[in-house]
C-alpha cells in the first residue's frame, strides 16, 4: 500500500524506437535545391504538365468529334433547331461550357497537385 506522499513513478513513452535513423528533412531540401528538393520539384512540374496535356486531349478531341461526326453522318448537319443547324449550335454553345469545365477540372486537380506536394514536403 502507497502513502498519499509517495508520487506515483514516471514513465516515458515512445511512439518508436529510432535506431541511426536520418531525419530527412524535405522542405530543407526543397528550399536549398539539392539534388533531392530538385527532383520534387520536378516531379511536380511534370505531374502539372502531365495533367494539362491529358484535359487539353480530352478537350480537343470533344471538339474535333463534332465535325467528325457531321462529316460521317451528314443527315446531322441538316437538323435545325430554331433555324440554326445543329453543328452551328453545338460549336458555338457547347463550346463555352466544354472549356470551362475543363477549366475547373485543371484548377482544381492542379490545386491537389500543389497540396500532396506540400504535404509531402511538410513530413
Amino acid at each position: 500500500m502507497t502513502s498519499q506522499s509517495d508520487p506515483p513513478q514516471r514513465e516515458r513513452v515512445v511512439l518508436a524506437q529510432r535506431s541511426g535513423a536520418r531525419i530527412v528533412r524535405t522542405r530543407v531540401e526543397v528550399q536549398e535545391q539539392t539534388e533531392v528538393g530538385d527532383a520534387m520539384i520536378r516531379g511536380l512540374v511534370r505531374a502539372q504538365l502531365g495533367l494539362a496535356i491529358r484535359l487539353a486531349v480530352v478537350a480537343a478531341g470533344l471538339l474535333c468529334a463534332v465535325p467528325l461526326l457531321t462529316h460521317l453522318f451528314p443527315t446531322l448537319s441538316e437538323v435545325a433547331v430554331l433555324g440554326i443547324r445543329l453543328p452551328w449550335l453545338v460549336m458555338g454553345g457547347a463550346v463555352y461550357p466544354l472549356l470551362l469545365t475543363t477549366g475547373w477540372v485543371f484548377v482544381r486537380r492542379a490545386e491537389r497537385n500543389e497540396q500532396d506536394f506540400n504535404d509531402i514536403v511538410d513530413d
